[in-house]
Protein backbone atom coordinates (compact mmCIF):
# COMPACT_ATOMS: atom_id res chain seq x y z
CA UNK A 1 0.00 0.00 0.00
CA UNK A 2 2.79 2.24 0.75
CA UNK A 3 4.63 1.66 -2.32
CA UNK A 4 0.70 2.78 -4.21
CA UNK A 5 0.81 5.78 -2.27
CA UNK A 6 4.32 6.98 -3.49
CA UNK A 7 3.42 6.36 -6.80
CA UNK A 8 0.52 8.72 -6.42
CA UNK A 9 2.04 11.46 -4.65
CA UNK A 10 4.94 11.32 -7.44
CA UNK A 11 1.88 11.55 -10.39
CA UNK A 12 0.58 13.80 -8.86
CA UNK A 13 -3.23 15.23 -10.06
CA UNK A 14 -5.13 17.89 -11.07
CA UNK A 15 -5.05 19.97 -7.99
CA UNK A 16 -2.18 19.26 -6.75
CA UNK A 17 1.71 18.86 -8.28
CA UNK A 18 3.79 15.62 -8.14
CA UNK A 19 5.85 15.07 -5.45
CA UNK A 20 9.82 15.05 -6.14
CA UNK A 21 11.34 11.78 -5.78
CA UNK A 22 15.19 12.10 -4.26
CA UNK A 23 15.92 9.31 -6.47
CA UNK A 24 14.57 10.42 -9.68
CA UNK A 25 15.10 13.98 -10.30
CA UNK A 26 14.73 13.72 -14.18
CA UNK A 27 11.12 12.25 -14.17
CA UNK A 28 10.39 14.94 -11.50
CA UNK A 29 11.27 17.88 -14.04
CA UNK A 30 9.34 16.37 -16.80
CA UNK A 31 6.35 16.01 -14.91
CA UNK A 32 6.74 19.32 -12.82
CA UNK A 33 6.91 21.31 -16.49
CA UNK A 34 4.07 19.07 -17.88
CA UNK A 35 1.80 20.32 -14.97
CA UNK A 36 2.75 23.91 -15.18
CA UNK A 37 1.57 23.87 -19.00
CA UNK A 38 -1.71 22.14 -18.76
CA UNK A 39 -2.47 25.48 -16.14
CA UNK A 40 -4.08 27.89 -17.07
CA UNK A 41 -1.16 31.02 -18.13
CA UNK A 42 1.31 28.13 -17.86
CA UNK A 43 3.45 29.74 -20.76
CA UNK A 44 3.67 32.83 -17.85
CA UNK A 45 4.00 30.18 -15.26
CA UNK A 46 7.32 28.81 -17.26
CA UNK A 47 8.82 31.91 -17.86
CA UNK A 48 8.69 32.70 -14.32
CA UNK A 49 10.56 29.58 -13.57
CA UNK A 50 12.88 29.54 -16.71
CA UNK A 51 13.67 33.78 -16.69
CA UNK A 52 12.70 34.80 -13.33
CA UNK A 53 9.97 36.85 -11.94
CA UNK A 54 8.05 39.68 -13.86
CA UNK A 55 10.19 43.23 -12.72
CA UNK A 56 7.52 46.18 -12.57
CA UNK A 57 9.83 48.82 -12.91
CA UNK A 58 9.25 52.71 -12.04
CA UNK A 59 7.00 55.77 -13.60
CA UNK A 60 6.46 59.14 -12.91
CA UNK A 61 3.38 60.68 -12.56
CA UNK A 62 2.10 63.60 -15.55
CA UNK A 63 1.56 66.91 -13.77
CA UNK A 64 -0.88 69.33 -15.67
CA UNK A 65 -1.16 72.55 -15.49
CA UNK A 66 2.22 74.55 -16.51
CA UNK A 67 2.91 77.94 -17.32
CA UNK A 68 2.63 77.72 -20.88
CA UNK A 69 0.37 74.52 -20.91
CA UNK A 70 3.24 72.13 -20.91
CA UNK A 71 3.24 68.51 -19.41
CA UNK A 72 5.45 68.32 -16.33
CA UNK A 73 6.39 65.03 -14.92
CA UNK A 74 6.57 63.97 -11.35
CA UNK A 75 8.71 62.44 -9.11
CA UNK A 76 9.52 58.92 -9.65
CA UNK A 77 8.04 55.81 -7.96
CA UNK A 78 7.48 52.15 -8.36
CA UNK A 79 4.92 50.72 -10.00
CA UNK A 80 2.32 49.01 -8.31
CA UNK A 81 -0.53 46.34 -9.46
CA UNK A 82 -2.60 49.41 -10.57
CA UNK A 83 0.07 50.46 -12.80
CA UNK A 84 0.17 47.27 -14.51
CA UNK A 85 -1.37 46.68 -18.00
CA UNK A 86 -3.69 43.14 -18.60
CA UNK A 87 -1.35 41.18 -19.93
CA UNK A 88 1.48 42.42 -17.36
CA UNK A 89 -0.75 41.51 -14.05
CA UNK A 90 -1.06 37.69 -15.60
CA UNK A 91 2.69 38.03 -16.35
CA UNK A 92 3.05 38.67 -12.10
CA UNK A 93 0.52 36.80 -11.20
CA UNK A 94 2.48 33.59 -12.75
CA UNK A 95 5.09 34.39 -10.89
CA UNK A 96 3.30 33.74 -7.20
CA UNK A 97 1.72 30.89 -9.04
CA UNK A 98 4.95 28.92 -10.10
CA UNK A 99 6.50 29.47 -6.68
CA UNK A 100 3.63 27.63 -4.94
CA UNK A 101 3.46 25.12 -7.56
CA UNK A 102 7.46 24.36 -6.91
CA UNK A 103 6.95 24.46 -3.08
CA UNK A 104 4.44 21.95 -2.61
CA UNK A 105 5.89 19.62 -4.70
CA UNK A 106 9.23 19.50 -2.72
CA UNK A 107 9.56 17.22 0.12
CA UNK A 108 9.98 18.79 3.58
CA UNK A 109 13.53 18.09 4.13
CA UNK A 110 14.40 19.11 0.95
CA UNK A 111 11.97 22.79 1.82
CA UNK A 112 13.81 23.52 4.85
CA UNK A 113 16.92 24.39 2.72
CA UNK A 114 15.74 26.45 0.05
CA UNK A 115 12.57 28.10 1.86
CA UNK A 116 14.16 31.84 2.05
CA UNK A 117 13.81 31.79 -1.69
CA UNK A 118 10.47 33.78 -2.68
CA UNK A 119 11.40 33.80 -6.86
CA UNK A 120 10.59 30.78 -9.20
CA UNK A 121 14.10 30.57 -10.46
CA UNK A 122 15.86 30.87 -7.63
CA UNK A 123 13.83 27.47 -6.17
CA UNK A 124 14.08 25.82 -9.18
CA UNK A 125 17.81 26.59 -9.60
CA UNK A 126 18.76 25.31 -5.72
CA UNK A 127 17.21 21.92 -5.52
CA UNK A 128 18.15 21.20 -9.31
CA UNK A 129 21.77 22.24 -7.42
CA UNK A 130 21.17 20.20 -4.87
CA UNK A 131 20.12 16.78 -6.23
CA UNK A 132 21.73 16.91 -9.68
CA UNK A 133 24.67 18.56 -8.85
CA UNK A 134 27.06 20.71 -10.10
CA UNK A 135 28.96 19.84 -13.62
CA UNK A 136 31.42 17.69 -12.00
CA UNK A 137 28.67 15.73 -10.70
CA UNK A 138 26.67 15.17 -14.00
CA UNK A 139 30.13 14.27 -15.49
CA UNK A 140 30.29 11.68 -12.88
CA UNK A 141 27.05 10.45 -13.45
CA UNK A 142 27.64 9.85 -16.73
CA UNK A 143 30.74 7.90 -16.37
CA UNK A 144 28.83 5.46 -13.88
CA UNK A 145 26.16 5.53 -16.95
CA UNK A 146 28.75 4.41 -19.21
CA UNK A 147 30.57 1.57 -16.98
CA UNK A 148 26.98 0.46 -15.65
CA UNK A 149 26.06 -0.30 -19.81
CA UNK A 150 29.37 -1.98 -19.88
CA UNK A 151 28.93 -4.83 -17.97
CA UNK A 152 25.00 -4.61 -18.33
CA UNK A 153 23.55 -8.72 -18.44
CA UNK A 154 20.99 -10.78 -17.52
CA UNK A 155 21.29 -12.35 -14.01
CA UNK A 156 21.01 -15.78 -13.65
CA UNK A 157 17.15 -17.27 -13.01
CA UNK A 158 16.03 -13.56 -14.16
CA UNK A 159 13.01 -13.57 -16.20
CA UNK A 160 13.45 -12.09 -19.70
CA UNK A 161 10.57 -9.64 -18.56
CA UNK A 162 12.78 -8.53 -15.45
CA UNK A 163 15.66 -8.12 -17.84
CA UNK A 164 13.88 -5.89 -20.41
CA UNK A 165 12.73 -3.00 -17.09
CA UNK A 166 16.26 -2.89 -15.81
CA UNK A 167 17.61 -2.31 -19.55
CA UNK A 168 14.97 0.11 -20.13
CA UNK A 169 15.59 1.79 -16.76
CA UNK A 170 19.15 2.37 -17.31
CA UNK A 171 18.82 3.69 -21.32
CA UNK A 172 15.91 6.19 -19.77
CA UNK A 173 18.58 7.40 -17.54
CA UNK A 174 20.73 7.70 -20.07
CA UNK A 175 18.70 9.74 -22.46
CA UNK A 176 17.50 12.11 -19.36
CA UNK A 177 21.35 13.54 -18.92
CA UNK A 178 21.34 13.88 -23.04
CA UNK A 179 23.48 10.44 -23.45
CA UNK A 180 22.41 8.75 -26.80
CA UNK A 181 24.36 5.82 -28.28
CA UNK A 182 23.27 3.93 -32.02
CA UNK A 183 20.20 1.76 -32.32
CA UNK A 184 22.50 -1.02 -33.67
CA UNK A 185 24.62 -0.74 -30.24
CA UNK A 186 21.54 -0.95 -27.87
CA UNK A 187 20.16 -3.60 -29.98
CA UNK A 188 23.33 -5.65 -30.06
CA UNK A 189 23.96 -5.03 -26.08
CA UNK A 190 20.51 -6.16 -25.58
CA UNK A 191 20.65 -9.60 -27.02
CA UNK A 192 24.28 -10.73 -26.57
CA UNK A 193 24.37 -10.06 -22.78
CA UNK A 194 21.42 -12.86 -22.69
CA UNK A 195 21.70 -16.36 -21.09
CA UNK A 196 22.74 -19.11 -22.98
CA UNK A 197 19.25 -20.69 -22.51
CA UNK A 198 18.20 -17.81 -25.38
CA UNK A 199 21.57 -18.29 -28.36
CA UNK A 200 19.10 -20.25 -30.47
CA UNK A 201 16.36 -17.83 -30.52
CA UNK A 202 18.64 -14.87 -30.53
CA UNK A 203 20.39 -16.23 -33.66
CA UNK A 204 16.96 -16.13 -35.26
CA UNK A 205 16.40 -12.69 -34.70
CA UNK A 206 20.00 -11.85 -36.08
CA UNK A 207 19.30 -13.73 -39.19
CA UNK A 208 15.73 -13.08 -39.60
CA UNK A 209 14.65 -9.65 -38.05
CA UNK A 210 18.39 -7.96 -38.14
CA UNK A 211 19.54 -5.35 -35.37
CA UNK A 212 19.24 -2.26 -37.83
CA UNK A 213 16.06 -1.72 -38.50
CA UNK A 214 14.35 -3.33 -35.48
CA UNK A 215 15.17 -1.69 -31.24
CA UNK A 216 15.09 -3.47 -28.47
CA UNK A 217 11.26 -3.09 -27.71
CA UNK A 218 10.30 -5.15 -30.76
CA UNK A 219 13.04 -7.51 -30.04
CA UNK A 220 11.65 -8.02 -26.79
CA UNK A 221 8.31 -8.90 -27.79
CA UNK A 222 9.74 -11.14 -30.13
CA UNK A 223 11.54 -13.00 -27.44
CA UNK A 224 9.11 -13.23 -25.03
CA UNK A 225 7.00 -15.39 -27.24
CA UNK A 226 9.86 -18.32 -26.90
CA UNK A 227 10.12 -18.12 -22.94
CA UNK A 228 8.82 -21.35 -22.46
CA UNK A 229 11.44 -23.14 -24.93
CA UNK A 230 13.99 -20.88 -22.99
CA UNK A 231 12.84 -22.42 -19.99
CA UNK A 232 13.06 -26.33 -21.14
CA UNK A 233 16.91 -25.41 -22.34
CA UNK A 234 18.20 -24.47 -19.18
CA UNK A 235 16.60 -27.10 -17.28
CA UNK A 236 18.55 -29.58 -19.84
CA UNK A 237 21.04 -27.97 -19.45
CA UNK A 238 21.00 -27.44 -15.60
CA UNK A 239 20.74 -31.03 -15.62
CA UNK A 240 24.10 -32.27 -17.42
CA UNK A 241 25.64 -29.64 -14.83
CA UNK A 242 24.47 -31.57 -11.68
CA UNK A 243 27.77 -33.49 -10.11
CA UNK A 244 27.27 -37.02 -9.95
CA UNK A 245 29.74 -39.48 -8.51
CA UNK A 246 28.55 -42.23 -11.27
CA UNK A 247 28.26 -40.23 -15.09
CA UNK A 248 27.09 -43.55 -16.80
CA UNK A 249 24.32 -44.09 -14.21
CA UNK A 250 21.78 -42.28 -16.16
CA UNK A 251 22.73 -44.00 -19.33
CA UNK A 252 23.21 -47.34 -17.55
CA UNK A 253 19.40 -46.99 -15.88
CA UNK A 254 17.92 -45.70 -19.02
CA UNK A 255 19.13 -48.81 -20.67
CA UNK A 256 17.44 -50.67 -18.25
CA UNK A 257 14.28 -49.18 -18.66
CA UNK A 258 13.84 -48.97 -22.23
CA UNK A 259 15.19 -52.45 -23.21
CA UNK A 260 13.94 -54.84 -20.25
CA UNK A 261 14.57 -58.45 -20.45
CA UNK A 262 12.22 -61.31 -21.30
CA UNK A 263 12.21 -62.88 -17.53
CA UNK A 264 11.50 -59.33 -17.04
CA UNK A 265 8.30 -59.03 -19.15
CA UNK A 266 4.45 -59.68 -17.67
CA UNK A 267 2.24 -61.91 -20.41
CA UNK A 268 0.14 -58.95 -20.71
CA UNK A 269 2.33 -56.05 -21.09
CA UNK A 270 2.14 -56.79 -24.47
CA UNK A 271 -1.62 -56.26 -24.96
CA UNK A 272 -2.83 -54.20 -21.85
CA UNK A 273 -0.98 -51.58 -20.25
CA UNK A 274 -0.27 -51.97 -16.81
CA UNK A 275 -1.59 -48.98 -13.84
CA UNK A 276 1.72 -48.35 -13.63
CA UNK A 277 2.27 -47.07 -17.25
CA UNK A 278 -0.53 -45.47 -17.16
CA UNK A 279 0.70 -43.23 -14.00
CA UNK A 280 3.74 -42.87 -16.01
CA UNK A 281 1.76 -41.49 -19.28
CA UNK A 282 -0.16 -39.20 -16.96
CA UNK A 283 3.05 -38.20 -14.77
CA UNK A 284 4.51 -37.35 -18.27
CA UNK A 285 2.44 -34.50 -19.25
CA UNK A 286 4.67 -31.75 -17.92
CA UNK A 287 7.02 -30.37 -20.52
CA UNK A 288 9.93 -30.99 -18.07
CA UNK A 289 9.31 -34.62 -17.69
CA UNK A 290 8.70 -35.44 -21.72
CA UNK A 291 11.71 -33.78 -22.25
CA UNK A 292 13.69 -36.16 -19.38
CA UNK A 293 11.98 -39.02 -20.93
CA UNK A 294 13.30 -38.10 -24.63
CA UNK A 295 16.36 -37.31 -23.21
CA UNK A 296 16.69 -41.01 -21.29
CA UNK A 297 15.33 -42.55 -24.68
CA UNK A 298 17.84 -40.96 -26.82
CA UNK A 299 20.59 -42.32 -24.59
CA UNK A 300 19.99 -45.58 -24.16
CA UNK A 301 19.45 -45.74 -28.32
CA UNK A 302 22.90 -44.39 -28.58
CA UNK A 303 23.94 -46.96 -25.47
CA UNK A 304 22.42 -50.13 -27.71
CA UNK A 305 24.01 -48.48 -31.05
CA UNK A 306 27.69 -48.80 -29.40
CA UNK A 307 27.08 -52.33 -28.34
CA UNK A 308 26.02 -53.71 -31.96
CA UNK A 309 28.59 -51.74 -33.64
CA UNK A 310 31.80 -52.09 -31.83
CA UNK A 311 33.09 -55.60 -32.31
CA UNK A 312 32.63 -58.26 -29.68
CA UNK A 313 35.68 -59.96 -26.99
CA UNK A 314 36.70 -63.66 -26.87
CA UNK A 315 34.78 -63.89 -23.73
CA UNK A 316 31.54 -62.36 -25.92
CA UNK A 317 31.35 -64.96 -28.38
CA UNK A 318 29.06 -67.66 -27.95
CA UNK A 319 31.46 -70.11 -30.38
CA UNK A 320 34.76 -69.81 -27.89
CA UNK A 321 33.32 -72.52 -25.39
CA UNK A 322 32.17 -74.55 -28.08
CA UNK A 323 35.08 -77.46 -28.46
CA UNK A 324 34.43 -77.79 -31.84
CA UNK A 325 35.39 -74.38 -32.95
CA UNK A 326 38.23 -71.82 -32.18
CA UNK A 327 38.47 -67.99 -32.12
CA UNK A 328 41.46 -66.33 -32.74
CA UNK A 329 42.43 -62.57 -33.20
CA UNK A 330 43.90 -62.07 -36.40
CA UNK A 331 44.66 -58.38 -37.61
CA UNK A 332 42.54 -57.03 -34.88
CA UNK A 333 39.99 -58.82 -36.14
CA UNK A 334 38.30 -62.17 -34.53
CA UNK A 335 38.10 -65.12 -36.96
CA UNK A 336 35.91 -68.19 -35.73
CA UNK A 337 37.99 -71.61 -36.92
CA UNK A 338 36.08 -74.85 -37.28
CA UNK A 339 38.19 -77.55 -36.10
CA UNK A 340 35.99 -80.52 -36.05
CA UNK A 341 38.42 -82.28 -38.52
CA UNK A 342 41.20 -82.21 -35.92
CA UNK A 343 39.68 -83.29 -33.67
CA UNK A 344 38.07 -86.48 -35.27
CA UNK A 345 40.91 -86.94 -36.91
CA UNK A 346 43.03 -87.41 -33.59
CA UNK A 347 40.15 -89.45 -32.19
CA UNK A 348 40.27 -92.29 -34.99
CA UNK A 349 44.51 -92.09 -34.02
CA UNK A 350 44.25 -92.76 -30.53
CA UNK A 351 41.30 -95.18 -31.25
CA UNK A 352 43.28 -97.29 -33.76
CA UNK A 353 46.66 -97.41 -31.13
CA UNK A 354 44.32 -98.62 -28.53
CA UNK A 355 42.97 -101.67 -30.60
CA UNK A 356 46.67 -102.25 -32.24
CA UNK A 357 48.15 -102.90 -28.77
CA UNK A 358 45.11 -104.98 -28.08
CA UNK A 359 45.83 -107.41 -30.51
CA UNK A 360 48.83 -107.39 -29.99
CA UNK A 361 50.47 -105.70 -33.01
CA UNK A 362 53.79 -103.54 -32.13
CA UNK A 363 53.83 -99.84 -32.97
CA UNK A 364 56.18 -99.18 -36.02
Amino acid sequence: MSSMQEDIQCAGSDTRPPMLDRTDFESWQQRIRLYCLGKDNGENIMKSINEGPFHMGTVSDVIAGGTEGAVQQGPVRARVLNDLSAEEKERYKADIRATNILLQGIPKDIYSLINHYTDAKDIWENVKMILEGSELTKDDRESQLYDEFEHFCQNKGETIQGYYVRFTKLINDMRNIKMTMPRMQLNSKFVNNMLPEWSRFITEVKLNRGLKESNFDQLYAYLKQHEVHANENRTMMEMFLQPTNDPLALVSNASVQQYPTQSSKSPQSSNEPSPADNFQLDSGSSSTKNLIESLSNSLALLTQSYKSHLPQTNNQLRTSSNARNKAMVQDGRVVVQDVRGRYNANNQGKHFKKQCKRNGVAEM
